[in-house]
């Protein structure tokens, strides 16, 4: 924004109406560092007001108009001069003339269409913003207000557990299991690891949570693959005919819901690798994907509370139901 030493200037502020209770959400910026930003969800009513201030009181400010948008755009990294606008509202607040003394504007977008959830990842942006501009002949006067969008799902009706099979003829046979494909962002995994033939002297075992992050189409396509998460499961060696239990909490890490060709721009994935390394260092991988979605806010139970219902429905065994009994203790305690 530039401001010329002579003439009139002003200074925008843009203000919700219902900025004192409305809950605020973190969201991470492009560098990395995490703000709190004001939360919306997909058609909610944004409305506040427009304070336009004169910064030379009795002197008059011309001007061509005073607008504010409602935008949510798309920025690839790579190509940071476009800007893809999935949603753009425009409403005027008022007609070109001249101001002589600070005022206040009214806007309200209703029930506003916000079909995506803002993500800021490696090479790509999802972002909502209010911009208030004072339009002028040589230099616009404007102020974005960036606002955080989450985007709320219901509890998959279809959500099949997930069995895999990692086999290296003569050598090694694991068969693997996980309670289910589909995970609210502050779920547990809940899985069993079976070892069947182990000929090769395995070390090392561990799961990864790993976000795949993919942009643009055709021959420009970019893959970004980071590692969210790893779960040691064991240290040693499995015998044959052993089985190890696996529990993760994903509550504790930086994830998103599963995003699928977002307007047709971007996707976010993410998978459950399984990592086997044996003596020599050789690695073994089998990845599967999973599918996050986000849940809207109801009273939680503990964590510990969750896991054991998770394990019980999973294994149906008495082991798990002493978990339960554990857990209730742990929460009334």
């Amino acid at each position: 924004m530039s401001f010329f030493s002579f003439g009139q200037s002003a200074e925008i502020d843009v203000v919700l109406n219902d900025a004192e209770t409305r809950k605020k959400a973190e969201h991470k910026t492009e560098d990395g560092k995490k703000d709190k930003y004001f939360l919306f969800y997909d058609g909610e009513t944004v409305s506040g007001k427009v304070n336009v201030t004169l910064k030379n009181p009795g002197k008059r400010l011309e001007h061509q108009g005073i607008k504010i948008e409602f935008v949510g755009q798309i920025e690839l990294y790579y190509d940071r001069g476009n800007h893809h606008e999935f949603v753009s509202l425009v409403k005027d607040l008022a007609r070109p003339g001249e101001i002589t003394q600070s005022q206040t504007f009214d806007f309200e977008f209703t029930h506003v269409e916000k079909p995506y959830e803002s993500y800021t990842g490696q090479n790509v942006k999802l972002r909502y913003f209010l911009r208030a501009t004072v339009v002028r002949r040589l230099n616009d006067i404007s102020k974005e207000m960036d606002i955080v969008v989450h985007t709320l799902s219901t509890y998959p009706e279809l959500n099949s557990s997930i069995k895999m099979e990692v086999g290296i003829e003569d050598c090694l046979h694991i068969e693997f299991e996980y309670n289910k494909s589909k995970y609210h962002l502050k779920d547990v995994i809940v899985g069993k690891i079976y070892f069947l033939l182990v000929r090769i002297k395995i070390k090392h075992m561990e799961i990864d949570i790993i976000k795949r992050e993919t942009t643009g189409t055709g021959p420009s396509v970019y893959h970004e693959n980071d590692t969210i998460a790893k779960y040691e499961i064991m240290d040693g060696a499995p015998v044959r005919g052993e089985s190890i239990p696996i529990r993760l909490f994903l509550a504790g890490y930086d994830l998103t819901p599963t995003m699928r060709d977002i307007n047709k721009k971007f996707s976010v994935r993410y998978y459950l690798n399984l990592v086997l390394i044996d003596e020599e260092e050789r690695r073994y991988f089998k990845q599967q994907e999973i599918t996050l979605w986000r849940k809207g806010d109801v009273v939680r139970k503990s964590m510990s509370h969750q896991a054991a219902i998770a394990s019980q429905r999973f294994e149906g065994s008495a082991a798990s139901e002493s978990a339960l009994e554990q857990a209730a203790k742990e929460e009334s305690g």
